[in-house]
C-alpha cells in the first residue's frame, strides 16, 4: 500500500466498483488529501452504517499526519481512539470487554478478549495494516480525555473567567459583538432562559456587562458578573433609563438565579480543572500534537448547549489568531451534532458554528460533522462542506435532504451534479460503505472504509473512562514555580513577619520629596487591605535588532524590588518581574485614608539614590537581558517573541506541512501529462487487443465454417473433386493462414500493452519515490534548530520610569490586589 501518511494522504479504505463488489476484490485504496479538509465535511449515516468507524479511521489518519483534533463527544464512542494496542495481545482487551456480552455469548471474558484479540488482528491484516501502524499512531499524538464539570477524565472549566477576546489588532466590530452575545446566550442556557436577542432582557443585559467590560479590557469573573449585575456600569438601556427597562428588583432575582447555580452542590466541579484553551487541548506542554477527545455524556442538555457554545467561540477566537495556510491545521469533530446546528430555531452555538464553517478553511482549520439525521441540519450551513460522506439513511426525508445539499454545494462549487445518479447510489449502500461527494473530484466515489488502528468496543463508561486517564491524572502535579504575586508575598513575609506592626513604623502616607515619583496599585475591593508597603519600581524599554534573522523589537520590562529595612546599591538583581499586561498603577493615591502606609527605607525617601537605580538599572539590563530566538533555516523560519520551543515546533511543522503539500503538488503535475499520456496510450492499446481479438475471431469462424464445408462434401459421396471443391479447399486455407496471421497481431497489441503498461508502472513508481524523499526532506521533528542569545542594544535602552510603588497586602502580608 505504500508510506502515504506523511504525504497528506488519509487511508480511508478502498474504492469499490458498484455496491455488489465483494470484499475480496478490494484492490485500489482510497487516499483522501487532506487539505480538502479545510473545506470541512458531513459524514451522514444510520445507526449501524458503520459512520463512528469512519470518523475514527479519519482520526487516526490526522493524527499519524500530525494533525491535532478537538473532538466533541455526546456519546462516548469516541473514547475508543485510546483504545490502540500495538501487541494485539488478548491481555490489552481483557480489562475493556463487556462481561455481559460475553455471557451472552457463552463466553467467559478471557475467551472473549482472546476471539476479540484475533478478530482485529485478522481485520488489520486484511487490509494491509501491521501492528507497526498503531505504534506510528501513538507515536504521532496523544489521546486525552476531557470531561468538563466531571473528574472521571481530566477536568476542564470555562467558568472561571469570562476574559475579552485576545488579540494585537482592533476587534472586527462584527465579530466582536458575535462573541460577546454568544457569551451571554450560553450562560443563559446554563440557567435554561431564553436568549432572544430581541425580547430578552437578560440577554440584552448580560451583552451590555460583557461588552461594557471587555471594551475597557477588564476581566469578568462569576463574583464581578453578579455584582454588575445588581448594579450595572451604566444607567441606560438603549435610549431609556436602565430602572424603567430593567427595575433593580427584577435584576436582584436575575443575580439571585446565577448566585443559587453558583452555589449549589453540582456546580463546584464546573470550576475545576485547567482552563478552557485551545491551544493546550491541541499540542501537549511540549509539542506533541493530541486528539482531545471532550466527553459531554455526563452533562445535562442546557449543560452540553452551554459548554458548546464556549467551546465554539475559544474556537473562534484561537482561528482569528492564526496565520492563513493552504494546507490543514487542525480538525474540530463533532459527533452527533444534532440539535447544535438546526435547520430552524437559533440555539447559541449555531452561530459560532457557522462562522467556522464559513471562514475557518482560510486559517486550516478542518470542522467535520457526524449526524444520523441530515433533515436536523442547517442546510446553508452544509452548503459549506466541500465533502460529504453519505452512509445509509433511515428515512426518504434524510435523503432528499441530502441530495439537496450536495446540489447547494455543487452549485456553489461550480461543479457537475447528477441527482438521479446519486439517488441511486444512496438507495443501494450497505454496512460500512459510504459515498463519498467531494467537490475537488470530478465526482463521487463509493468507498469500503478500513478496518481501524483502534478497537471499536463502543461506548466507554464512566468508569473505564476514569481508569484510562487515571495514570495522565498522576503524572500531571500542579506547577511548582511561583508566580509574581506569590513571590511578592513571599518576599514581604520574609522581610517583617507575617502580621504587620501598625504602630510606629505604620503611619499615614509618609511625606517624600516632589521629585520622586510615586505610583500606587489599586486594591482588590474584594480583599482585605492592612497596610501599603513600599516597593522600587522600573521600567524601561529594550530595542533587540538582528539582521540576519530579519528581528526589530521593542520589548517592555517592568522590575519590581519589595522593601525590607534598607534597598542594595543595585536592587535589580534581587527584583521580580511582573507581567505588563497585567500592570495598570495609579497615580492618585487610595481614597480610603484610613488604610496606613509603612514607613519606607531611608534609601526610598532621597531623591539622589533614584538616579544611581537609573544607572544601575540601565546596566543590569545590558548585563542580564537577553532575548531568545530559535531558528530553522532549512525551514527559513523563525521564532516570534515569547514563543516557547514547544510553540515554535508547532508553528515549524505547519510550515513544513505547506512546504511538503506544495511540493507533492509540483511532483504530481510535473508527473501528470507524461501519466495522463501513457494512461491513453494504453486505452488506445486495450482497445486495440480488443478489436484484433475480435478479427481473429472471425478468421478463425471462417477458416471453421469452411474446413467443415469441405469435410461435409467429402462425407456427402463426392468422389471426385470438381473445381468447387478446389476452391472451398483453397479458401479453407487461406482462411486458417489469415487466423493464424491475426494471432500473432494480438499477440503483438498485447505484447505493446504489456510495454506500454511496464512503462506506466515505473512511472509511478518513479513519482512514488520521489514522493517519499520529499517525505524525508520535510520531516518537522529531524529538523535541527538553532539558538539565539541576541542582547538589547545599548544605546537604545530606554528608562521610562524608576518610581517608589505602593503595594496593598493584607493582615499575612499577602497581595490584596
Amino acid at each position: 500500500m505504500g508510506d502515504y501518511e506523511k504525504l497528506g494522504a488519509f487511508f480511508l479504505g478502498h474504492e469499490l466498483q458498484d455496491t455488489t463488489e465483494p470484499p475480496a476484490n478490494l484492490h485500489k485504496p482510497l487516499l483522501y488529501d487532506s487539505r480538502d479538509l479545510t473545506t470541512h465535511a458531513v459524514i451522514a449515516g444510520m445507526t449501524g452504517s458503520g459512520k463512528t468507524g469512519l470518523g475514527i479511521a479519519l482520526l487516526e489518519e490526522a493524527a499519524i499526519d500530525g494533525i491535532p483534533a478537538i473532538c466533541i463527544d455526546p456519546k462516548g464512542d469516541l473514547g475508543n481512539l485510546l483504545l490502540t494496542f500495538p501487541s494485539l495481545n488478548p491481555s490489552d482487551f481483557l480489562p475493556w470487554v463487556d462481561h455481559q456480552e460475553a455471557s451472552r455469548l457463552g463466553m467467559q471474558p478471557s475467551e472473549y478478549a482472546q476471539q476479540t484479540a484475533q478478530t482485529w488482528r485478522q481485520g488489520l491484516a486484511d487490509w494491509q495494516q501491521t501492528p507497526d501502524r498503531i505504534h506510528r499512531l501513538r507515536d504521532a499524538a496523544d489521546a486525552l480525555i476531557y470531561t468538563p464539570a466531571g473528574s472521571a477524565g481530566l477536568p476542564l472549566t470555562v467558568l472561571k473567567s469570562f476574559a475579552p477576546p485576545a488579540s494585537d489588532a482592533p476587534p472586527d466590530p462584527e465579530i466582536f459583538r458575535q462573541r460577546i452575545q454568544t457569551a451571554a446566550a450560553g450562560l443563559l442556557a446554563l440557567l435554561q432562559l431564553e436568549a432572544d436577542p430581541v425580547s430578552s432582557r437578560e440577554f440584552i443585559l448580560l451583552c451590555s456587562i460583557f461588552e461594557n467590560a471587555w471594551h475597557n479590557g477588564q476581566t469578568l469573573t462569576l463574583e464581578t458578573l453578579i455584582r454588575s449585575i445588581q448594579q450595572p456600569p451604566f444607567d441606560r438601556m438603549g435610549f431609556l433609563e436602565l430602572e424603567n427597562c430593567y427595575p433593580q428588583a427584577d435584576r436582584f432575582k436575575l443575580a439571585m438565579q446565577l448566585n443559587n447555580l453558583v452555589a449549589s452542590p453540582g456546580f463546584a466541579a464546573w470550576l475545576q480543572g485547567e482552563p478552557l484553551q485551545i491551544d493546550r487541548l491541541l499540542f501537549s506542554p511540549s509539542g506533541k500534537p493530541q486528539l482531545a477527545v471532550i466527553s459531554i455524556a455526563h452533562l445535562s442538555d442546557p449543560e452540553r448547549m452551554f459548554f458548546v457554545t464556549m467551546l465554539l467561540n475559544e474556537l473562534v477566537a484561537w482561528m482569528r489568531q492564526q496565520s492563513g495556510t493552504a494546507s490543514l491545521r487542525a480538525l474540530l469533530y463533532m459527533d452527533e451534532v444534532f440539535g447544535y446546528f438546526p435547520p430552524v430555531g437559533n440555539p447559541p452555538s449555531k452561530q459560532p458554528m457557522l462562522t467556522l464553517l464559513k471562514q475557518a478553511r482560510a486559517f486550516g482549520l478542518g470542522i467535520v460533522l457526524a449526524t444520523q439525521n441530515p433533515v436536523d441540519l442547517d442546510y446553508k450551513g452544509l452548503a459549506n462542506c466541500g465533502t460529504w460522506f453519505l452512509g445509509r439513511l433511515q428515512t426518504e426525508r434524510d435523503k432528499a435532504r441530502v441530495l439537496d445539499g450536495l446540489e447547494g454545494a455543487a452549485s456553489a462549487g461550480g461543479t457537475p451534479f447528477s441527482r438521479s445518479q446519486m439517488d441511486q447510489l444512496l438507495s443501494s449502500l450497505g454496512k460500512r460503505m459510504f459515498v463519498v461527494n467531494n467537490v475537488h473530484d470530478n465526482g463521487p466515489v463509493l468507498l469500503q472504509t478500513r478496518w481501524t488502528l483502534a478497537w471499536l468496543r463502543g461506548p466507554l463508561s464512566r468508569t473505564q473512562i476514569e481508569q484510562l486517564m487515571q495514570p495522565v491524572l498522576a503524572s500531571r502535579h500542579t506547577s511548582t514555580t511561583p508566580n509574581c504575586r506569590q513571590r511578592l508575598s513571599t518576599a514581604a513575609a520574609s522581610q517583617s513577619g507575617s502580621t504587620p506592626q501598625t504602630t510606629a513604623g505604620n503611619s499615614g502616607r509618609p511625606l517624600l520629596p516632589p521629585e520622586i515619583q510615586e505610583l500606587f496599585l489599586p486594591p482588590d475591593p474584594a480583599l482585605p487591605v492592612a497596610e501599603f508597603r513600599p516597593a522600587l519600581l522600573g521600567q524601561a524599554s529594550l530595542h533587540f535588532v538582528d539582521r540576519k534573522l530579519g528581528l526589530d523589537l521593542w520589548d517592555q520590562i517592568t522590575l519590581i524590588h519589595t522593601a525590607a529595612e534598607s534597598v542594595p546599591a543595585n536592587p535589580w538583581e534581587q527584583a521580580e518581574e511582573w507581567d505588563e499586561a497585567g500592570f495598570s498603577p495609579e497615580t492618585t493615591a487610595p481614597a480610603d485614608a484610613s488604610t496606613p502606609f509603612r514607613q519606607p527605607p531611608a534609601e526610598l525617601a532621597r531623591k539622589r539614590s533614584f538616579s544611581s537605580w537609573t544607572t544601575a538599572l540601565k546596566n543590569h539590563l545590558y548585563s542580564t537581558r537577553r532575548l531568545t530566538v530559535l531558528s530553522c533555516p532549512a525551514a527559513d523560519l523563525s521564532s516570534e517573541p515569547g514563543e516557547t520551543e514547544a510553540q515554535f515546533r508547532i508553528r515549524l511543522r505547519q510550515k513544513v506541512r505547506e512546504n511538503r503539500d506544495l511540493a507533492a503538488e509540483k511532483l504530481r503535475r510535473k508527473y501528470a501529462a507524461r501519466l495522463q499520456t501513457l494512461a491513453g496510450r494504453l486505452a488506445r492499446a486495450a482497445d486495440r487487443i480488443e478489436k484484433q481479438q475480435a478479427q481473429q475471431s472471425s478468421k478463425r469462424l471462417s477458416a471453421t465454417v469452411s474446413f467443415g464445408s469441405t469435410i461435409l462434401s467429402a462425407l456427402l459421396g463426392r468422389r471426385a473433386l470438381n473445381a468447387s471443391s478446389v476452391s472451398r479447399a483453397g479458401s479453407t486455407i487461406r482462411n486458417a493462414s489469415a487466423a493464424a496471421e491475426k494471432a500473432g497481431d494480438v499477440r503483438n497489441a498485447e505484447e505493446q500493452h504489456q510495454l506500454l503498461q511496464q512503462q506506466y508502472d515505473e512511472l509511478q513508481l518513479e513519482l512514488e519515490n520521489e514522493l517519499q524523499e520529499v517525505t524525508a526532506t520535510h520531516d518537522a521533528d529531524v529538523l535541527p534548530l538553532e539558538h539565539h542569545q541576541i542582547p538589547p542594544r545599548k544605546a537604545d535602552i530606554v528608562i521610562n520610569a524608576v518610581s517608589l510603588l505602593w503595594l496593598p497586602v493584607d493582615n499575612s502580608g499577602n497581595p490584596a490586589f
